[in-house]
């Protein structure tokens, strides 16, 4: 049976300021608990009050004296990232690591978000991609690392140029993956923006092959009654130690672009087991679909017009 008892050394964080979306359960809750247990003051944006009270009670268990507080933040909805980012700047406090964690999977119905767009491409991707936009004079402040997450499912599929809301014809596989290239052509750009006009700021990419988490479990917000059949599987999988990983290793991917002195910046992490699914860290090939330039500019572009995020506008600005 594979290992599944690896680990990573996560550096002394002690005076850094971390935010991580996506962090009241699963993969982004183990993400948040090693940041605080290495000496970081963690931010949780959370949606839902309730489990992110639950979640600041397992870090403080876990570990004790944690510096952890929670702050309001719904990606679907451009309102309430506007409102967290006009909160953090009014405080005024450099952040130093962003894990752009958070996200929705595959509804079985077409949804959208508060502002009209396809619920997953809205949520995952144009949420985070303003959530960097109004965050940025703090992410400069603090040189900031900028962590995005991705998924294997980037891997296939394309951005859907002609239909990027899915409003002809909806494929929630597709546009997950839609969603989840977007993450990955975002981060990549914004570190060649980042090193072109000295804003300060890294950016990587990681993803967590596969693991049990709650993204294909029963979710009645997204309209999933029940877990599904994938979600069974994996579980059973992960349980066994065959091929996938668990909850807790697959955080560590993340933790490890997002802390490690030896990630690079426009490189991608994943777990370096049989097809990627689970196993140790390591650095990956980038995906065929990340690979254009042309391709992440032209996303940069059209996420600015849909999202009305504004961006310095020349390199030093």
């Amino acid at each position: 049976m594979p290992r599944t008892d690896f680990d990573i050394t996560v550096p002394d964080l002690s005076g850094r300021r971390a935010v991580v979306t996506g962090a009241s359960d699963g993969i982004g809750l183990g993400i948040a608990t090693r940041l605080a247990a290495a000496g970081a003051e963690v931010l949780l944006p959370v949606r839902n009050p309730r489990k992110g009270e639950a979640a600041l009670e397992a870090i403080g268990t876990r570990v004790p004296g944690a510096d952890v507080s929670l702050r309001t933040l719904d990606l679907s909805s451009l309102t309430s990232v506007a409102a967290l980012g006009r909160d953090l700047l009014a405080e005024g406090r450099p952040i130093h690591l962003l894990v752009n964690n958070a996200g929705v999977m595959t509804p079985p119905g077409r949804q959208t978000t508060d502002d009209g767009f396809e619920l997953q491409f809205g949520t995952n991707h144009l949420g985070h991609f303003a959530l960097v936009a109004h965050l940025l004079p703090l992410l400069r402040a603090g040189r900031a690392r900028a962590t995005s997450q991705i998924s294997i499912a980037a891997d296939r599929n394309a951005i859907n140029w002609d239909d990027l809301n899915w409003e002809r014809s909806y494929n929630g596989g597709r546009a997950y993956s839609q969603s989840k290239i977007a993450c990955g052509l975002f981060g990549l750009e914004l570190d060649r923006r980042s090193e072109a006009g000295g804003w300060g700021i890294t950016s990587n990419l990681s993803h967590p092959g596969v693991a049990p988490t709650n993204l294909l479990a029963a979710r009645p917000e997204v309209g999933r009654a029940k877990d599904t059949v994938g979600v069974r599987v994996i579980r059973a999988l992960s349980a066994r130690g065959i091929l996938l990983g668990t909850v807790r290793t697959a955080r560590l991917p993340a933790l490890y672009a997002a802390t490690s002195p030896d990630a690079e910046r426009g490189a991608l992490y994943g777990p370096r087991g049989p097809g990627h699914l689970g196993g140790p860290p390591a650095r990956q090939k980038l995906y065929s679909r990340l690979r254009s330039t042309d391709e992440a500019r032209r996303l940069w572009e059209r996420s600015a017009e849909l999202t009305g995020a504004r961006w310095p506008l020349s390199p030093g600005t």
